[in-house]
């Protein structure tokens, strides 16, 4: 099948029971075993349920994997993926990861013995040279969280695999429409599903994708075990969304495509962060690597100019956090979703105090530009 028919056919989209096309919600917590000692396929919620399963298989043909695992939230993906490690284990992780992210690895992961070495993922000497002996995993965004930098996921990976260590790739802004980091040789991706994968602001939920069987076995293992699982109404909500991923990502695409145009030409704008513009950095490795170059859209205001009074200004795009939704919704990286970064290296990091993230939603585009046009207008 082709990527927008395995969207809505995918996993299991018909129920082996009933025939229902739309996978029902499962809402049990528990199921009759009909023989004491056996092996049941299904036991007990946390350990596996029939609507997180359909959704797990979606995810896995989806992104070209053997196994898909559903969380309770990205964070919770990621988590799990980190839990396959252990004290003393060493990581080279990119310099620009979303804040919840450098939240988990320095108030939480280094306080049980996880050592990491933070490098910009663009320099692939830096890459190279950041592995150590006790390396075991690379991990990092593309595009990035929130300066949409990118990075080679293939030259990663073979740099990776030299030394023996695994490639991890958070691949939410991009989602598997765009970008499937496991076909060009990373080990294991991770997804915020919250985002564009649910697609509507109603559900929170993470999700994990291996090649390999043996880390499937161990993720199925931490995912039963940590129990941070997505539950049956979670499930359902997320598998929805997934079915119009293709259909919305069009819209999504065509309209930031709009913005972008919108902002060369303001010049109250000093700086655009968009992989589509030819002059972007990594805008060449996007074009080979990604179908598309997404929707989500950084800027800077030119200095002196008040980004609390621009934000607070739109009338249509929503000031929130979060990303992918079908409304447009814009936020402040510094104060908001990477406000737990400490100041100078989120300046070190390029993440100043102007900078504004949009997420561009499938309004009329003509609207999304008349609202920023008037809260731009109000600046003056």
């Amino acid at each position: 099948m082709k990527f927008n028919t395995q969207l809505i056919h995918g996993g299991n989209s018909e129920d082996q029971t009933t025939g229902a096309v739309s996978t029902p919600i499962y809402r049990s917590s528990t199921f009759h075993q009909h023989q004491l000692g056996g092996q049941p396929k299904w036991e007990y919620s946390r350990t596996g349920n029939p609507t997180r399963a359909s959704l797990e298989k979606l995810i896995a043909e989806l992104e070209h994997g053997v196994a898909g695992f559903a969380f309770s939230s990205g964070s919770a993906a990621i988590h799990a993926v980190f839990s396959l490690y252990s004290q003393g284990d060493h990581f080279v992780v990119g310099s620009d990861v979303y804040g919840g992210t450098f939240r988990l690895i320095n108030k939480v992961l280094k306080r049980f013995g996880f050592e990491f070495t933070v490098v910009d993922m663009q320099d692939l000497n830096a890459v190279e040279n950041a592995i150590q002996d006790n390396t075991v995993a690379v991990y990092f965004e593309t595009p990035t969280n929130p300066l949409l930098q990118i990075a080679d996921i293939e030259a990663i990976a073979k740099i990776a695999k030299r030394h023996g260590v695994r490639t991890i790739v958070d691949n939410t802004f991009a989602t598997p429409y765009n970008q499937q980091p496991l076909t060009l040789g990373a080990d294991i991706v991770v997804h915020s599903a919250t985002k564009y994968l649910g697609g509507h602001s109603d559900v929170v939920a993470g999700l994990a994708v291996t090649t390999d069987q043996q880390i499937a076995e161990q993720l199925a293992f931490l995912q039963n075990s940590i129990g941070s699982t997505l539950g049956p109404d979670d499930s359902w909500l997320l598998q929805r969304g997934i079915k119009t991923l293709g259909a919305r990502m069009r819209v999504h695409q065509e309209n930031a495509t709009a913005v972008v145009k919108f902002l060369q030409h303001d010049p109250r704008i000093g700086k655009i962060y968009y992989p589509g513009l030819t002059d972007f950095p990594g805008h060449s490795i996007a074009a080979k690597q990604m179908k598309n170059f997404g929707a989500m859209i950084s800027f800077e205001l030119k200095a002196g100019l008040d980004a609390k009074k621009f934000v607070e200004s739109l009338q249509l795009i929503d000031l929130a956090e979060s990303l992918g939704g079908i409304e447009s919704l814009i936020e402040v990286p510094a104060v908001m979703t990477h406000g737990s970064i400490p100041r100078e290296i989120r300046l070190k990091n390029g993440i100043k105090d102007e900078l504004i993230r949009l997420s561009v939603g499938i309004e009329d585009p003509e609207d999304i530009i008349a609202d920023l046009k008037q809260a731009l207008a109000q600046l003056d």
